[in-house]
């Protein structure tokens, strides 16, 4: 971030938890690798600092279903997605955590460098942030671009069958779908699990 031949700029993407959750959820099979991939690299810092890190793994297992933490059992085949899934989001909730303290502290030089976006704010109002977004790297904002990115978040419609197809679609009513797919069970875990998270990004 120092080197000057470089002029790097860091733009973080936030989403809200539970809608983070949904998503996943609905392209468990494809994320499944990628999830216990995230959970293993928790195994691995956990393993660096054994003793510290100990009582915070007994008191964040929140997001796996119940029942399937008890006596060593391994998840059940129709619960093993979820189980990862729902682990590796609350790894990546610490992660965003750090990563907002971190902000919060730097020094200017660094604050010069990086900024936040949530996906909500994107959405609800693309032009602005995207214009917001190329002045923080320097860059110019052509029209065709401001364009394209107000047409594919203002699509006929939402499209749920096929989260990696890249299509217009109405992105707005992606902000609250989690609210009619998720359990009010899977909504209280992820509230537990990311809530110093979602205070600071004032979920």
């Amino acid at each position: 971030l120092r080197e000057p031949g470089l002029n790097l700029r860091v733009v973080q993407l936030f989403r809200d938890p539970r809608a983070v959750h949904n998503s996943r959820l609905k392209a468990r099979q494809a994320l499944l690798r990628e999830s216990i991939q995230v959970l293993r690299s928790r195994h691995r810092a956990e393993l660096r600092g054994a003793g510290r890190h100990h009582q915070y793994h007994q008191q964040h297992q929140l997001l796996l279903p119940p029942g399937l933490l008890g006596g060593g059992r391994a998840p059940q085949p129709q619960h093993r997605a979820e189980f990862f899934l729902g682990g590796a989001l609350e790894v990546i909730c610490q992660a965003w955590l750090r990563d907002l303290l971190l902000a919060r502290r730097a020094p200017a030089w660094l604050r010069r460098r990086y900024t936040q976006l949530r996906y909500e704010d994107l959405v609800r109002e693309p032009q602005a942030e995207l214009r917001r977004l190329l002045r923080f790297a320097g860059l110019p904002v052509p029209p065709a671009l401001e364009s394209f990115v107000l047409n594919m978040t203002r699509g006929d419609a939402y499209s749920s069958d096929r989260p990696f197809l890249i299509s217009a679609r109405d992105a707005r009513e992606a902000i609250h779908a989690w609210r009619e797919r998720l359990s009010r069970q899977q909504v209280r875990q992820v509230e537990a699990a990311c809530s110093e998270a979602m205070s600071l990004l004032a979920y």
